[in-house]
C-alpha cells in the first residue's frame, strides 16, 4: 500500500513538518541524534536536519525514503535512511537524543513492542515525541487515520501512560485540532499528543 501511495506524483502528506513536531522539537537536545519512525517521504526528518539534528529516517517503503532523500537534497541537508519493519526493528541502546513518531499507527502488539524499546534507546535527557489519531477520528469528517476495520491501530493517551511509565510526561493530551498535511490528512481531527523525557 505505502509503495503505491508514495509512487503518486507529489508528496502524500506535503513537504512541511507536522505542526506538533514543529512546536516541540526544541525539547530534543540541540544537535542530537534523532530517529524518525515510519517516516515515509521524509518531511519531518528533513525539517529536523534543517534545525541541525543528525537524523535517521526509517520506514517500510523504500519508495517513500527515496523521496525523502530527494527532499533532503533539494533542501541542502543530509539525512540517513533505513528500510525496516517496526514489527522487528532494533532501536539500539543509549543511541538517540530524540525519537519521533508522527502518525505511525501499528497493531497493538507492534505498538507495545516499540514502546518497550523507547526508554532503553534514548540517551539521558532524550525525548520521545508522538502524535497519532485516536479512535474518535472515526466519527470525524476529516481525512486521515486507520480505517474502521483496523480500530486497534488507533492510539490513546492511556496507552502512552501505561506503556511508557519510565518517561517523565511533559505533554499528554487528547484533543481535536485542524490537520492540513497534503491530500491524505485534511480537516478537524481527533489526536493524541505526547512528549516524554528520559531523566537518567
Amino acid at each position: 500500500m505505502w509503495d503505491e501511495r508514495y509512487s503518486e506524483p507529489g508528496f502524500a502528506f506535503g513537504t512541511e513538518p507536522n505542526d506538533f513536531l514543529k512546536e516541540q522539537f526544541q525539547r530534543i537536545p540541540a544537535g542530537g541524534r534523532v530517529l524518525c519512525l515510519a517516516e515515509g517521504e521524509g518531511r519531518n526528518a528533513v525539517f529536523l536536519a534543517e534545525q541541525g539534528y543528525r537524523v535517521t529516517a526509517m520506514d517500510l517503503s523504500d519508495v517513500g525514503l527515496n523521496k525523502a532523500l530527494k527532499l533532503a537534497m533539494d533542501k541542502d541537508v543530509t539525512i540517513t535512511t533505513q528500510v525496516a519493519d517496526l514489527a522487528d526493528y532494533q532501536f539500539g541502546e543509549n543511541e538517540w537524543d530524540g525519537i519521533v513518531s508522527i502518525w505511525a499507527h501499528m497493531p497493538t502488539d507492534v505498538r507495545r513492542y516499540i514502546h518497550t524499546q523507547i526508554v532503553p534507546a534514548l540517551r539521558p535527557n532524550g525525548v520521545f515525541i508522538l502524535e497519532a489519531y485516536t479512535e474518535q477520528q472515526l466519527s470525524m469528517e476529516a481525512v486521515g487515520g486507520p480505517p474502521a476495520a483496523q480500530k486497534a491501530r488507533f492510539n490513546s493517551l492511556k496507552n502512552m501512560q501505561n506503556e511508557l511509565t519510565e518517561l517523565q510526561e511533559i505533554i499528554g493530551v487528547e484533543k481535536q485540532r485542524m490537520v492540513l498535511e497534503g491530500k491524505y490528512h485534511q480537516g478537524l481531527s481527533a489526536v493524541v499528543q505526547f512528549v516524554g523525557k528520559k531523566n537518567k
